[in-house]
């Protein structure tokens, strides 16, 4: 399914690198695999400031709406390194995502240059595409540690993206399942896709300018996309 609220789908020829985010966009929540990243982090952040769990909990939640991710607000108020934070809170089991034949096949076809833009490690993100079956597609992880660990929504991540990897705004698309993160790509011009799900929680942000495009089924929107761009 794909809705539109901005301007028509980019044509093939328009569009010079994709730019996706990897968790809960190149796989569905349903996987639930984000559970255990969470868990880790209130874990994390239970035993780092010996909190109990509930006020852990609080404030994992309040660093990730304050600053973006928690291990920022983690940074920014208490010191944290993040190396050993980014290790432990992806050291998850990834069982429960399988190899991804529809996303393959058209990522494949997709012309243009392709980047993993997330706030995650690339380690981390190595092993996620792995299992999906999806890495070769990729040129370049830009992860939280190329972002001088000031990830999305901050809009420097964007620019030293950009800047590291000669994107130019009007011909790329930024694909991301959370809403706040595509506004800043909007502002600079990129097209933003909103990859939702209907057992995605509802978010607050996903009405805008900066949603240009919505769909619930990554493989689809990429299908039609090529379709009308290339013809069966």
């Amino acid at each position: 399914m794909m809705t539109d609220s901005g301007p028509p789908a980019p044509r093939t020829e328009e569009v010079e690198v994709w730019l996706f985010d990897l968790d809960n966009t190149l796989y569905p929540p349903s996987s639930r695999l984000f559970d255990q990243v969470d868990r880790r982090i209130k874990a994390f952040v239970q035993d780092f400031l010996s909190l109990d769990l509930e006020a852990a909990h609080r404030l994992q939640k309040q660093y990730f709406h304050e600053f973006g991710t928690t291990m920022r607000g983690l940074m920014t108020n208490h010191g944290m390194e993040p190396e050993g934070y980014l290790d432990y809170v992806h050291d998850i089991d990834l069982s429960p995502i399988a190899p991804a034949p529809a996303l393959d096949a058209a990522l494949a076809r997709l012309p243009g240059r392709k980047l993993i833009f997330t706030n995650a490690s690339t380690p981390y993100a190595e092993r996620v595409l792995d299992r999906l079956g999806l890495g070769r597609h990729f040129e370049a992880i830009f992860d939280i540690a190329a972002a001088d660990y000031v990830g999305k929504p901050y809009p420097s991540a964007y620019d030293k993206l950009i800047a590291e990897h000669g994107v130019t705004p009007d011909r790329a698309v930024f694909l991301d399942d959370i809403p706040r993160n595509l506004a800043p790509a909007a502002a600079l011009g990129i097209t933003t896709v909103w990859v939702t799900h209907r057992d995605h929680p509802a978010r607050n942000d996903s009405e805008g300018d900066h949603v240009h495009h919505v769909t619930e089924d990554l493989p689809d929107f990429l299908t039609d996309f090529l379709a009308a761009a290339l013809g069966p």
